[in-house]
């Protein structure tokens, strides 16, 4: 696990655009830190502060699912840059992605955990009455149910809605770094540092 200084990475824009995505996960992933990913769903808003994410860089990358070639699952992560790639995994839990760069390579972060801040209730009701108000948007599965994201939001442009993406302001917070999780089956990538979250933040998921 690394540490990264907050004094060295820039800070996010205030005015979010198609080349603010355009770039390598690895690069995206840092400034969504901080970000809110926010639904407007037909049943109310529920947003939250991203608190943890993990890079894929691409069909380089075994842990990435580009690495397969593209597939009608993960089209969206060919396509343009700022768009939610969203899959189902053991056919219970949509995880929620959000398209990177540069061009048209197939890259993408994954978001692990939220602090939910705005549509609590709704977020409880999605969960279950057993979800702790830290553990709202705990872990990616957890993410999708809180924010009300399946395969049916696949695709969805983050400029126009109704998943959006709010920058970060201020400063970048402390983060520290590790390997992702549960990508064992990709050799050395497994190991790379491409998981990172917000240093002592009780929401982060609890591996």
């Amino acid at each position: 696990m690394t540490a990264v200084a907050a004094a060295r990475l820039p800070a996010a824009p205030v005015r979010l655009d198609r080349t603010w995505f355009d770039r390598p996960a690895a690069a995206l992933a840092l400034d969504l830190l901080g970000a809110r990913l926010i639904h407007d769903a037909a049943d109310g808003l529920v947003g939250g502060r991203i608190v943890e994410v993990e890079a894929y860089e691409g069909p380089e990358d075994l842990a990435a699912h580009s690495s397969r070639g593209r597939t009608a699952r993960n089209a969206t992560m060919f396509g343009p840059p700022g768009h939610c790639y969203v899959y189902l995994v053991y056919g219970l839990h949509h995880c929620v992605n959000i398209v990177a760069g540069p061009g048209a390579k197939p890259e993408a972060v994954l978001i692990r955990a939220l602090e939910i801040d705005d549509g609590p209730d709704l977020a409880r009701a999605r969960r279950g009455p057993r979800a702790s108000d830290l553990r709202l948007a705990s872990g990616p599965g957890n993410v999708g149910q809180a924010l009300g994201i399946d395969r049916a939001l696949d695709g969805s442009d983050l400029l126009r809605g109704p998943i959006r993406l709010e920058p970060r302001h201020g400063p970048m917070p402390q983060v520290r770094s590790g390997p992702r999780v549960g990508v064992d089956y990709a050799g050395a990538w497994a190991l790379r540092p491409l998981r990172h979250w917000i240093a002592d933040d009780p929401h982060v998921s609890r591996r």
